[in-house]
C-alpha cells in the first residue's frame, strides 16, 4: 500500500440506506406476489438474491413487521403475514372511509399545483396501463392515492391511512390481475381527476369508496374458493 492510499479518509457505509433500500425492495417483492402471504423468510436465500449481509435484512424485517407486512417468529425468523379473509374484508371497508374521506377533504384544501401533479401522474399510468405494465401501473397508481390523500391535509388521516394502506398493498395489486377489472379500475381513475378537476368532493368521495369496495369484492371472489378447499 503507498502512502496515497493510507492518507485517505475511511468512507463510511451508509448503513441506514442499505437497510431503506433492502425495506423497499422487500416491499416490492411482497406486494407484487414474488413473496406471497405465509412464506417464510429465508435469511440465507434472500441475502444472496439482494447481495446483502444479514444486518440490514434484519433491520428490513423490523421495519415491515411494524408495516403490518411480516410477522416475527420467535426463535424461528420471519414470515410474510397473512390475513384472514374476515381481516381482508374488514380492512377494505376501512381504507374505503379512509380513501372516500380523503378525497372530500383534498377537493377543499388542494392547490392547483398538486391537481397538475396528480394529472401528469395520471397520464404516465394511462400509458403504462396501455403498454401492460402492470407493476409500473400499480407504483404510480400507489402514488396517485398517497397524492390525494396527503392533499386532505390531516396528519391523523394520513398516518392512518398509511398504516391500513401497507396492510393490504398485495391485495390491492392483485385486484388487477383481471383484465377487465384493471380496466374498469383506469375508468374510474379517470373519473376520480374530472372530479378533483371539479372540486366536487362529494362525487370524489363516492368514487373513492365504490373504487375501495369494488377491489374488495375482486379479491374476497378470489381468496374465498382457495379458502374453502381442503
Amino acid at each position: 500500500m503507498n502512502s496515497a492510499e493510507q492518507n485517505l479518509p475511511p468512507v463510511p457505509i451508509d448503513r441506514q440506506g442499505l437497510a431503506s433500500a433492502v425495506t423497499a425492495r422487500l416491499r416490492d417483492m411482497i406486494t407484487e406476489g414474488t413473496l406471497a402471504p405465509g412464506t417464510r423468510l429465508n435469511e440465507r436465500v434472500l441475502c444472496e438474491q439482494l447481495m446483502v449481509s444479514r444486518t440490514p435484512l434484519r433491520e428490513a424485517f423490523k421495519v415491515l413487521a411494524g408495516e403490518g407486512l411480516v410477522e416475527l417468529l420467535p426463535n424461528r425468523g420471519a414470515a410474510v403475514a397473512e390475513l384472514s379473509v374476515d381481516d381482508i374484508a374488514q380492512t377494505f371497508e376501512v381504507m374505503g372511509a379512509l380513501e372516500g374521506l380523503s378525497g372530500q377533504l383534498a377537493c377543499e384544501r388542494i392547490t392547483e399545483a398538486e391537481v397538475t401533479e396528480i394529472r401528469a401522474l395520471h397520464y404516465e399510468m394511462l400509458a403504462a396501463h396501455a403498454r401492460r405494465d402492470l407493476a409500473a401501473y400499480y407504483k404510480i397508481n400507489h402514488v396517485i392515492h398517497d397524492r390525494i390523500n396527503a392533499a386532505a391535509g390531516n396528519a391523523v388521516l394520513t398516518n392512518t391511512y398509511q398504516q391500513m394502506n401497507a396492510r393490504i398493498q398485495n391485495l390491492r395489486f392483485r385486484s388487477n390481475f383481471n383484465q377487465d377489472k384493471w380496466d374498469a379500475a383506469m375508468k374510474e381513475h379517470g373519473a376520480m381527476l374530472d372530479a378533483l378537476d371539479r372540486r366536487d368532493g362529494a362525487a370524489l368521495r363516492a368514487i373513492l369508496e365504490h373504487h375501495l369496495q369494488t377491489k374488495r369484492d375482486t379479491v374476497l371472489a378470489d381468496l374465498r374458493p382457495a379458502k374453502a378447499l381442503p
